[in-house]
C-alpha cells in the first residue's frame, strides 16, 4: 500500500509550502523513521468495521500483529481471521468504551509491548443518551474512554498513539463546565463536535505530557474525511440529515478513509500532528498535514480538559 501524502516544510499545523512524501505501508519495519510496524504489537479500537478494519488490514499486511479492541468478540472474531498474517497472530479483546469498567479491564490483560494504539472507535448519536458511567454518550465514548485507555496503557506503548478526531471540531463550544450536558439543551452535532475537539486537545496535552517527560513515544491525530461507514447509518424511520444525503455521493470507501491514521502511525512527524485528507477541503483523497482551530491549539483549554477528564475517569466518580 503507499499513501501519498504532503508534509509542510515549516509549521507541521499549516498546510502550505507543502513538499511531497510518499510513505510506502508494508514495504518498511522501522515506525520510529517512517515505517510500518513488522513483528510489533498493534491495538485498534472498533476494527470490526469501516475505517478501523481498513486499518488492521493494512497493518496487519505490513507484518504487525493486530489486537482488535472490540464490543462484539463475534464479529471482531471474525474479522480477525481474515487478516494478512499467520493463523493465530491477531486478537481480539473485549472492550465497550462507554462502560469503563471494561477498559480498566482491558488494559489490565494487556502484558506484552505495544508500538501503536490506534484509538479509532467512535459513535455519533442525534438523541441525548447517556454511558454506563452518566456521561454523555458521545462525549464519554469518543474522547472519555479513549483518555482512560490510553492513560493505562502508556507503560506498555514504545511508540505512538493515533486517536481519529475530525474536522468538526471546528463547530464545537466545549463547555468545561457542563462536558456532560446535564445543564445545557442538548444538541447532537455540537455534542459530537465537542467530543472531536476533545481528541484533538487530548492529543496535544498527552504529546506535551509526554515530551516534557523525556518519552520517545508521540501523540497523532488523524481526520478520516467523508467516509461511507456504519456511523452515518440512521435507525428506520428516522429523518435523515444533511452528511446522510451526503456520504453516499461524495463518501469515500473505507479504505481511502483510513489514510490519515495509516499516514499517523508511520511516518516521521512531529508529535501532536494532526493528519487529513488532501483534496475537497480535505474530505477526501489522500492523506496530508492539515490545520486545525484556534480552539483546538489552546494549550490552558488542553490542560485544563486533561485535568477534568482525570476526574470524570476516577472511579470514585462512577455511579
Amino acid at each position: 500500500m503507499v499513501v501519498r501524502t504532503c508534509l509542510p516544510t515549516h509549521d507541521p499545523s499549516v498546510g502550505v509550502d507543502n513538499k511531497v512524501v510518499t510513505v510506502y505501508i508494508g514495504d518498511m519495519d522501522d515506525i520510529r523513521t517512517g515505517r510500518a510496524p513488522t513483528d510489533e504489537t498493534v491495538i485498534i479500537t472498533g476494527g470490526t468495521s469501516g475505517i478501523g478494519r481498513a486499518t488492521a488490514v493494512a497493518l496487519a499486511e505490513s507484518g504487525a500483529r493486530v489486537i482488535l479492541a472490540v464490543r462484539n468478540e463475534e464479529k471482531g472474531r471474525s474479522v480477525a481471521s481474515d487478516l494478512p498474517g499467520t493463523r493465530g497472530t491477531h486478537r481480539v479483546r473485549h472492550l465497550d468504551l462507554a462502560r469503563l469498567e471494561t477498559v480498566e479491564a482491558f488494559a489490565g490483560g494487556v502484558d506484552e509491548p505495544v508500538a501503536i494504539l490506534v484509538n479509532n472507535a467512535g459513535v455519533e448519536s442525534k438523541d441525548l443518551q447517556r454511558t454506563a458511567d452518566g456521561h454523555e454518550l458521545q462525549f464519554g465514548t469518543n474522547h472519555l474512554g479513549h483518555f482512560l485507555l490510553t492513560t493505562l496503557l502508556l507503560p506498555r506503548i514504545t511508540d505512538r498513539v493515533v486517536t481519529v478526531a475530525s474536522q468538526a471540531e471546528r463547530m464545537a463550544r466545549l463547555d468545561l463546565t457542563d462536558l456532560d450536558w446535564y445543564r445545557r439543551t442538548y444538541n447532537a452535532g455540537r455534542a459530537y463536535a465537542d467530543s472531536k475537539l476533545a481528541n484533538l486537545l487530548f492529543t496535544s496535552e498527552l504529546d506535551r505530557r509526554l515530551l516534557t517527560s523525556g518519552s520517545h513515544v508521540r501523540a497523532f491525530a488523524a481526520h478520516p474525511g467523508l467516509v461511507k461507514t456504519a456511523i452515518y447509518q440512521r435507525p428506520a424511520g428516522q429523518r435523515p440529515n444533511l452528511w446522510d444525503r451526503l456520504v453516499p455521493i461524495l463518501g469515500q470507501e473505507p479504505e481511502d478513509g483510513a489514510l490519515p491514521s495509516l499516514l499517523a502511525a508511520t511516518a516521521d512527524l512531529p508529535g501532536g500532528t494532526f493528519v487529513g485528507p488532501q483534496r475537497m477541503m480535505h474530505m477526501r483523497g489522500g492523506a496530508e498535514v492539515i490545520g486545525r482551530s484556534k480552539q483546538a491549539q489552546d494549550p490552558e483549554t488542553a490542560a485544563r480538559l486533561w485535568s477534568i477528564s482525570e476526574q470524570m475517569t476516577a472511579v470514585d466518580a462512577r455511579p
